[in-house]
């Protein structure tokens, strides 16, 4: 049964009427004295609690789709599937692979009309991660006779929110496929992710110190598996990479970090210092200097800026980064660029995400080439 359908939701809503009805009914018998009647009725009151508890946790979760599949909520990507293609380099061995698993996501029609969405692991030997992902390739990429490459957009999700939100929520996909059939955007192959592997843990898309490699893997490991399995570009100025909220300032970071993987990024209602919380721990070692590194603004202001271009959106009213974002922007120089879309008023949520996603993927697709 999905964690995130209806079937599930319902069953737990029946079962929590059926479980109160029950207790309501029987409260009298459960009403003599001893230890044991206390005991039953605290475990009455204790199961009614719990099935309530859980019945408003899948809702919610179903709404947001903070975890998309079983695995996902165990932390886990799931056993089984098959190897699509390895890349070796050498007598190195393979450094990275991308697994291809039973299709989780229909497009609604067929692959050469409307593209096809992969669910595919991806597991890199560099960082030590493997992560599950979404792969929309364009109904381009399933013509006839058709070689030619095609460039790429890595997407994230936000944080604790699951990869699945980019499809049901923000609608990647049918977007990107809407824009392509009317002539807006070139096609892309996107690819989606979380942008962290941890469970429980916000890993803020950096390497940490004695801990998770995460950086290395979105930006060496994706990239290859990616590569070797589909007909994208080879070159950075085919890549970009954009986000939402924690996937916003990722992208910012990774970009910047790692321009020569990375030609363009933008962000969705992101942030842009380092933080650190009780999502986050020690991410940086105790280290100033490695958490001056993944701070957007120290970065502008002592590192050569990169041959890259940026977009960051906000609004006047219902956001919080409005003042952080126009901080950031007035810190960019050649030869990085930099543009933005400030909207009169949006949340941080999936429906403002939605609105600015045409003009997001507008702007990501000009000037990628393969």
């Amino acid at each position: 049964m999905s964690l995130t359908g209806r079937p599930l939701a319902c069953l737990l809503i029946v079962t929590v009427v059926a479980v109160l009805a029950a207790t309501v009914w029987g409260w009298g018998r459960l009403a003599g004295p001893g230890a044991r009647m206390v005991a039953a009725r605290l475990c009455a009151l204790l199961l009614c609690q719990a099935l309530v508890t859980l019945s408003v946790l899948v809702v919610v979760n179903r709404h947001f789709a903070f975890y998309g599949t079983w695995g996902e909520l165990a932390g886990a990507a799931g056993v089984g599937g098959r190897v699509v293609q390895e890349q070796g380099h050498g007598g190195t061995g393979v450094r990275a692979a991308l697994i291809r698993r039973d299709p989780e996501v229909s497009m609604g029609g067929t692959a050469a009309r409307d593209g096809r969405v992969d669910t595919v692991d991806i597991r890199g030997l560099r960082s030590g991660l493997h992560a599950r992902a979404y792969v929309y390739l364009p109904p381009q990429y399933f013509k006839e006779g058709e070689r030619r490459r095609f460039p790429v957009a890595v997407v994230f999700s936000g944080y604790p929110g699951a990869q699945r939100n980019l499809i049901t929520q923000v609608r990647v996909p049918q977007t990107a496929r809407d824009e392509a059939k009317a002539g807006r955007v070139q096609p892309m192959v996107y690819v989606m992710l979380r942008p962290s592997m941890v469970k429980g843990r916000d890993t803020e898309c950096l390497d940490v110190p004695g801990g998770p490699q995460t950086a290395t893997f979105f930006t060496q490991d994706v990239p290859e598996a990616v590569r070797a399995a589909y007909r994208v570009s080879g070159d950075r100025k085919g890549w970009g990479v954009f986000g939402l909220s924690t996937g916003g300032y990722c992208s910012l970071k990774l970009a910047m970090r790692h321009s020569d993987v990375f030609s363009k990024a933008a962000s969705l209602s992101g942030y842009y210092g380092a933080i650190k919380d009780i999502t986050t721990g020690d991410l940086y070692g105790g280290s100033q200097a490695v958490r001056d590194e993944n701070d957007l603004y120290w970065r502008l202001r002592h590192r050569p800026q990169p041959p890259i271009s940026v977009l960051v959106t906000t609004s006047r009213s219902g956001e919080r980064n409005e003042e952080e974002t126009r901080r950031f922007l007035s810190l960019v120089r050649p030869p990085m660029r930099a543009s933005s879309l400030v909207l009169d008023s949006g949340g941080h949520n999936f429906r403002t995400w939605k609105r600015v996603l045409p003009q997001v993927l507008r702007w990501m697709s000009h000037g990628l080439t393969v």
